[in-house]
């Protein structure tokens, strides 16, 4: 069993990958050639509400409009944006006095916050609102004096957002192994909470070791793993077990991708690719597979699933199961500086801006 990179890192900027049809081989195999295409995938509600943000910021003000960090951790989306005029940078001190800048769907913490007012910028902030949520749920508990044990990935975006908002208050969990390690001041007086985009499982047996190190270990009031990421993860564990590949789209600084690529792994995949774009699969990987899984993480726009499909049915997998294991229609609010256009005239598009969706139809 293998789990492997499609291509190396490459940067956000990078030209797309024409598609070339015809390049893979239909080569025979023993039985009949399948693809089950996992649903729920790809864009989720954060995601789509973030990355119309950045255009609709582009069409009312005009290029260039800045981005703390990528919006999404997508290759595609990221490269796309900016040959629209989006600028995206690391430090906020890399943009001009009085610019505007939008914040990404990661959040951000305070600190970012008035660093922003005090350059004197006008900021977007394009956070997930469920991300946003366990900021709150952050702040609450430390005014309580309650620490806070937050399970996550040491550098994420997210964590360092999250720790802000309570980095008094607040330690790193990043894994089962590091909870059975972990010191507490008062361990009658703990809460967890956890990044968004974490494996379900890996999560829950990293609480289960800290609860039994910390029996009165508090769970937060709602759970902080976003729908979008358990619905996925779901999914990916519904068609594993029937694959012989599973091709996962979406970048290598995703972390929900990641997991999803690690979820279907465990879940009995023979193999597991991750790719960004349909140009990367490789022939070898469909030597003697019968079946192969397809799935997208939640920052993916559909089209790219769409050329991965055509890829395959190339390589004679024309037959395409729709594997359906839940339905979303959550859709969120635009920042409240785009819902109208420069004449006031509110967005026709909908709560989120857009829905992405397509059905492969096989």
């Amino acid at each position: 069993m293998s789990i492997s990179n499609g291509s190396a890192t490459a940067s956000a900027s990078t030209e797309r990958p024409a598609v070339v049809r015809g390049r893979l081989a239909n080569l025979p195999v023993a039985g009949t050639k399948r693809v089950l295409l996992a649903a729920p995938r790809g864009y989720c509600a954060g995601v789509d509400r973030a990355v119309v943000a950045v255009e609709k910021a582009l069409a009312n003000f005009g290029a260039p409009i800045y981005v703390r960090k990528q919006i999404v951790h997508n290759r595609h989306v990221v490269a796309t944006l900016e040959a629209r005029g989006a600028v995206f940078v690391d430090d906020l001190s890399a943009i001009p006095a009085k610019s505007r800048v939008i914040f990404s769907a990661h959040g951000v913490s305070p600190a970012v916050v008035q660093e922003a007012e005090d350059r004197e910028l006008v900021a977007i902030d394009a956070t997930c609102p469920l991300v946003t949520k366990v900021h709150r749920e952050a702040v609450r508990f430390a005014r309580g004096e309650t620490q806070i044990l937050l399970v996550g990935h040491a550098g994420h975006e997210e964590v360092e957002g999250t720790m802000g908002h309570a980095p008094d208050r607040t330690i790193l969990v990043t894994s089962p192994e590091q909870a059975d390690q972990i010191d507490v001041h008062d361990p009658d007086n703990l809460v967890w909470l956890s990044q968004t985009t974490l494996s379900v499982d890996e999560t829950m047996e990293t609480v289960r070791r800290l609860r039994v190190r910390f029996p009165q270990l508090a769970d937060p009031p709602t759970d902080d793993i976003c729908y979008a990421t358990q619905n996925r993860q779901v999914a990916v564990k519904k068609i594993a077990p029937e694959c012989d590949v599973v091709i996962v789209v979406g970048s290598s600084n995703s972390s929900n991708t990641v997991r999803l690529a690690e979820v279907a792994r465990s879940a009995g995949a023979r193999a597991v690719y991750r790719i960004d774009y349909a140009s990367e699969i490789e022939q070898e990987w469909l030597d003697g597979a019968g079946s192969v899984g397809v799935t997208s993480g939640a920052s993916v726009p559909e089209e790219l699933v769409l050329e991965v499909l055509e890829q395959l049915s190339d390589a004679g997998y024309s037959d395409v199961q729709n594997v359906v294991t839940a339905e979303e229609d959550l859709m969120f609010s635009l920042p409240k500086e785009l819902r109208t256009d420069p004449d006031g005239v509110a967005d026709d598009r909908g709560p989120g801006g857009r829905r992405r969706r397509l059905d492969w139809q096989s």
